[in-house]
Order: C-alpha cells, then sequence, then structure tokens
C-alpha cells in the first residue's frame, strides 16, 4: 500500500499536467540582434579538438525554458520570434547550430524543413538558432541547396548574435563563441521536457525527435501512463506502479 503511494505521488510529481508539479517562474532575456557580425571560422576539426567545461546549475528538463526575444529570417523576411509566446498554444522544437554555411547544419536544418507537415500537425512548432546575423541566414536561405544553401524553409531560423540564448540554454562553447547542437523540446506550458545536446561533428535525428515528442504529448494526455523504451503511437504503453506494470511485461 505504501509502495503503492509514493509511485503515484512520484508519477504525479514528475507531470507537468499534475496539480502537484511546480515550475520555477520564467526566466526573461530580451535583446534585439540586429547587428551584423563577421564571424572567421575556424575548422570543425580543430574546434572539435579543444575541451570545454560545462558551469553546473539547474537542469533544464522539468523546469521553465529561459525565454528569448530576437529577430530572425522566415519566408526571406526578417521578423521577431519570442519564445514564450508559444506558451498555451504549440509545443515548440527549439535546436540549436554551430554556424552558418557549414556542413553538417544543413542537412539538419532542412532535415527539419521537409518534414515541417508532420510537427505542425501534432502543433508543433519548429526554431533554428545560431549565433549569426540574420543577414547571414537570409544569404543562407537565399542560396540553393545544391551549392551548400538551404532554400526556402518552413520555419524562422533565429539570430542569436549576442549569444544570450545560447548561454542560457547551456549549450554555448564560450571560448569559441558557437553553440553545440542542443536541442530541446518544450511543452505548451513552455516547460523543458526534453534535451539533447551533440558535439559538433554529430547531425541529430528528425525521426527520434518526433517520436519523442508523440511520447511526450502521449503521457501529458494519459497522466496515468508511461512510455517505455522505443515506444510509438499505437503500442502498448505503462503503468507506473509494481503491479500495473506486469501487465506489459507479461504481454512482451
Amino acid at each position: 500500500m505504501a509502495t503503492s503511494s509514493a509511485s503515484a505521488l512520484l508519477s504525479s510529481s514528475l507531470n507537468p499536467r499534475s496539480p502537484a508539479f511546480t515550475s520555477p517562474k520564467l526566466q526573461t532575456l530580451s535583446f534585439s540582434g540586429s547587428s551584423s557580425l563577421n564571424f572567421q571560422f575556424k575548422s570543425l576539426r580543430s574546434v572539435r579538438r579543444n575541451s570545454f567545461v560545462v558551469k553546473a546549475g539547474l537542469p533544464l528538463v522539468g523546469n521553465q525554458a529561459p525565454d528569448f526575444e530576437a529577430e530572425a529570417v522566415f519566408d526571406q523576411e526578417f521578423i521577431k520570434v519570442k519564445l514564450s509566446d508559444y506558451i498555451g498554444k504549440k509545443y515548440v522544437i527549439l535546436f540549436f547550430y554551430p554556424l552558418d554555411f557549414t556542413f553538417v547544419c544543413p542537412t539538419e536544418i532542412t532535415a527539419f524543413s521537409d518534414r515541417y507537415a508532420e510537427f505542425e500537425k501534432i502543433n508543433t512548432e519548429i526554431l533554428g538558432v545560431s549565433v549569426d546575423s540574420v543577414f547571414s541566414h537570409l544569404a543562407w536561405v537565399q542560396t540553393e541547396r545544391k551549392s551548400g544553401g538551404l532554400g526556402d524553409l518552413n520555419y524562422p531560423l533565429v539570430s542569436d548574435v549576442t549569444k544570450s540564448i545560447s548561454k542560457a540554454f547551456n549549450v554555448l562553447i564560450e571560448d569559441q563563441g558557437i553553440a553545440l547542437r542542443g536541442l530541446f523540446i518544450i511543452d505548451k506550458e513552455g516547460v523543458i521536457q526534453h534535451s539533447t545536446i551533440n558535439n559538433l561533428a554529430i547531425g541529430r535525428s528528425v525521426d527520434e525527435t518526433l517520436r519523442t515528442l508523440q511520447a511526450l504529448q502521449f503521457v501529458q494526455e494519459n497522466p496515468d501512463e508511461v512510455c517505455p523504451a522505443g515506444w510509438k503511437p499505437g503500442e502498448k504503453s505503462m503503468k507506473p506502479d509494481p503491479k500495473g506494470s506486469k501487465e506489459y511485461f507479461a504481454a512482451i
């Protein structure tokens, strides 16, 4: 009996839909990234060899996402993006990449754009972020894919020229002035529910990002269920208690 009560309490405390769940207040970082910066790009090969130290702090997952307002490029226009505008409206996939006009980055950016309709269908916006200026973003979007460019994208590219956003999300390599490949899934309450950080040479998976998002949405819609490893929509979920979980294990 005590074990069941403890399991229920743990489940509710970890579930952002539960009344028992609390998040810290929103931290706001307001700035305008309008200045054009001319970056001298060091080869990713040399950057990879360097070590760096990430300062310890509160874990981002389970806490309110740091807010920001910045310039971005979308549909070949300059726009303003404010993260908190999506609260109560949409889930957000927020991903960071090192620099424009590089090598792994366009494969990720275009892959997310080509699959954008799948995210839009489940009420999710995608935002890409780098430390480049909006002028660099625009030039890259206006470059054809076969020439290493992006072409038109289905979501905004945010300019983080002050590096404030990258620093707030703990992905900035300070001595290099660029961001690691951080990816964050933020729910409609503005809470970070998932994060991954890859080193510079390793691209990310759109399939796994979509699967994780679907699992998150499932457990938020079904607070008495949890998703086991590799879960996909339509597959069997699990009850997060000793008795209920046996049904799952007996079926596999």
